[in-house]
């Protein structure tokens, strides 16, 4: 198979800048994707929280011209996707969803996955869910598997304090525990998109000076809507069980599927032994490599430094049947 060795520029902060398709997954839910480069290799990129499908934007067109199909899906409840009729927002249920789009919509036997942040998650119990079905993956920035036993016998200290005792997890707390009080208070699609808009601002989750004003506004738009906003809360009611899970998260477990680990260290969100802890956590782990000058949203803040891994990590992968 032959790709294009030419770099395609970035697209432009336009929602409508790549093929965007809507398909039916389960109980006629439509998930909503941006799809190109098809007869590529597949990789399967997943958002987190507070993302859409828009944090693959920097992404999606260089990885398309480098041989790779890549599909890059709205989670339920999120962007342009559907809401969910069960109500079920956590990780199982977004696991399914995806292998549903992959395996029945698209066609694929076996593909590559990326994420960071509840996509990192998703992955992690995506892979153990289907075995043989991820043949490579890429996590960043996101909470490794609760493997507590393991990271002890590996010296690798608990947190101290634990993450949501932090002052700054008091939007996790209040998301977990007081989402419909905290949606009353954001009674605006103004305020909705400001209090998005502080992840990728004075929150710290970002490399300082990572998101222009307008790209904010491109990342919060989405989260305008009062529901839109209200479901992606729902997978962390669902951690803290406030909610009822489609099935319990495979995340319990060292994962085996060769995993590349990368970290932007300029995050204050994730815990610094992520690092440390993927290396346990995945028994095929490569690196994990630091990324100097990006925090939680590496695919943005970084774009160049994980679409040339990427090209690299599952490049050989493009040459195969799928």
């Amino acid at each position: 198979m032959t790709h294009n060795t030419a770099v395609p520029v970035p697209a432009p902060l336009d929602p409508d800048a790549y093929n965007v398709r809507r398909e039916p997954v389960r109980d006629g839910m439509q998930l909503a994707f941006v799809h190109e480069g098809a007869g590529g290799y597949p990789l399967l990129l997943i958002h987190g929280y507070p993302e859409t499908k828009r944090i693959w934007w920097r992404n999606i067109g260089p990885l398309a011209g480098a041989g790779f199909e890549v599909v890059a899906p709205d989670l339920r409840g999120h962007g342009d996707s559907d809401l969910a009729p069960d109500g079920m927002y956590d990780i199982a249920a977004f696991s399914l969803d995806l292998h549903a789009l992959m395996h029945a919509v698209l066609g694929h036997d076996r593909y590559g996955v990326v994420g960071g942040d509840v996509g990192g998650v998703v992955l992690y119990d995506h892979s153990l869910r289907y075995p043989g079905t991820v043949e490579r993956q890429c996590i960043f920035n996101t909470l490794a598997p609760p493997l507590h036993e393991l990271y002890a016998k590996a010296g690798i200290p608990p947190e101290d304090p634990p993450r949501e005792t932090r002052p700054t997890a008091d939007y996790f707390r209040r998301q977990a525990s007081d989402a419909d009080a905290l949606l009353a208070e954001l009674d605006t699609p103004q305020r909705r998109r400001a209090y998005v808009a502080d992840m990728y601002g004075h929150r710290l989750w970002a490399s300082p000076g990572s998101f222009t004003d307008d790209d904010i506004a491109f990342m919060t738009e989405p989260y305008a809507d009062a529901d839109k906003l209200r479901a992606s809360w729902g997978v962390y009611e669902g951690s803290t069980g406030r909610k009822p899970m489609a099935d319990v998260p495979r995340v319990f477990e060292q994962s085996p599927v060769p995993t590349l680990v990368l970290y932007g260290p300029d995050d204050h969100v994730v815990p610094r032994s992520f690092p440390d802890q993927c290396a346990v956590a995945f028994t095929e782990c490569i690196g994990p490599f630091h990324v100097p000058g990006a925090g939680h949203f590496l695919q943005w803040e970084a774009a160049g430094v994980l679409n040339r891994a990427l090209t690299y990590f599952f490049g050989d992968l493009r040459t195969t049947s799928h």
